[in-house]
């Protein structure tokens, strides 16, 4: 399956690209989608937000083909 991911803020700057699309197998989670991201470009970066098709979802959240995915580091305000 594949979906669509977005990288947002200073992720961006740090994957090198805004956008990609990714093969995926079946029954793969956000957070599981997130973690090989990560593996795959040799990156760290711990606390990351993460939205499905633009609704924050929770890191179990199960991947669907055709799912747009973005990325971002916590808001913070003041």
């Amino acid at each position: 399956m594949q979906v669509s991911v977005k990288y947002f803020a200073s992720l961006r700057e740090l994957m090198g690209e805004a956008s990609s699309v990714i093969d995926l197998e079946e029954s793969v989670s956000v957070s599981e989608l997130w973690q090989s991201i990560l593996d795959s470009k040799d990156v760290k970066f711990d606390n990351v937000m993460m939205a499905v098709n633009m609704e924050y979802v929770k890191s179990e959240h199960q991947l669907k083909s055709g799912d747009e995915v973005a990325f971002f580091p916590p808001v913070t305000g003041g």
